[in-house]
């Protein structure tokens, strides 16, 4: 419900701020249609892999923003390039129920830079309304962390928690916290004037890694990592001992820990408002323009 809040307090925002800068644009009428435009989203952001399996859902998805700028090529295609910022998180206690004796969590922050193509869809009858299509590449920066048995936030990669790194190990690689990843989407435009579109939209990023939740592949053998890394490493790594009646850690190395063969996901759902770019200026030359008449009517020379 917070979540839903925020994305609705965020949109209406957007929407009247789109309204004002229509309504007072000169250029209403006049722009041509390759014009560059600016697009904002506000919407969730929701992962899928090893600590939350399921394809698409709203459970525990948080707030999301992305800003775009948008250029026509032709009638039908166009280039975009935008960023992005929002959460995503996993626990096993939502999990599998052959799973959730595992009891690992994660969080980590999501930023993002993409460029994109978009194919048009044409225009349903004479609604003034679109769709696309639209696929690109992505490049992502994270880094997983959670919280301890005393409530304090720990990084994750540090810690080596399936051996990455260590000299028994030589197979298993630190994982880079900058990805790529392969990102598409669908979505609908409504043309409420020549400035502004409203819209909705939802857009997948395919990564290319299995560790966006610091989860992947085996458990390290206990000594080898409490050697190299400490407690923390070892608590972090397995944390089933947390809950009542819970198991140990594994006693062999090699047990496994997550599905090293499926890569992780990452979506975003929610809804656009995007401008036209010679609207805003145009507005902009305006309220400078009656900024300057009214000192130069009200102010002793």
């Amino acid at each position: 419900m917070l979540v839903l809040n925020k994305i609705v307090r965020t949109s209406i925002i957007l929407l009247i701020s789109g309204f004002f800068v229509s309504n007072h644009s000169p250029l209403l009428g006049q722009h041509p249609k390759n014009d560059w435009s600016l697009q904002f989203f506000a919407g969730t952001i929701n992962y899928q892999g090893d600590l939350k399996p399921t394809s698409f859902t709203f459970n525990h998805s948080n707030p999301a923003i992305n800003i775009l700028v948008r250029k026509p090529i032709n009638n039908w295609l166009s280039f975009r390039m935008g960023m992005g910022l929002g959460k995503i998180e996993g626990a096993d206690r939502y999990n599998r129920n052959y799973l959730v004796p595992r009891n690992l969590s994660f969080y980590s922050t999501i930023k993002e830079i993409s460029a994109e193509l978009e194919v048009a869809i044409p225009e349903i009858a004479a609604t003034h309304l679109s769709a696309y299509l639209y696929g690109g590449m992505t490049v992502f920066h994270f880094n997983p962390w959670t919280y301890d048995r005393n409530g304090k936030k720990t990084h994750l990669h540090p810690l080596s928690t399936e051996g990455q790194g260590l000299p028994g190990y030589p197979e298993r690689k630190p994982y880079k916290l900058i990805q790529p990843a392969l990102s598409f989407g669908t979505g609908f435009r409504y043309e409420l004037n020549e400035c502004i579109q409203l819209g909705i939209t939802f857009s997948q990023r395919k990564s290319f890694t299995d560790y966006l939740d610091d989860v992947s592949s085996f458990y390290p053998d206990k000594d080898d990592l409490l050697a190299a890394k400490g407690i923390t490493a070892v608590q972090l790594a397995y944390r089933g001992d947390e809950l009542p009646g819970g198991a140990p850690y594994p006693p062999h190395a090699g047990t496994q820990r997550g599905t090293a063969s499926e890569m992780d996901w990452y979506y975003y759902f929610g809804l656009t408002i995007e401008f036209k770019l010679n609207c805003i200026k145009a507005f902009l030359s305006g309220w400078k323009g009656s900024h300057e008449s009214f000192y130069a009517s009200h102010c002793p020379k």
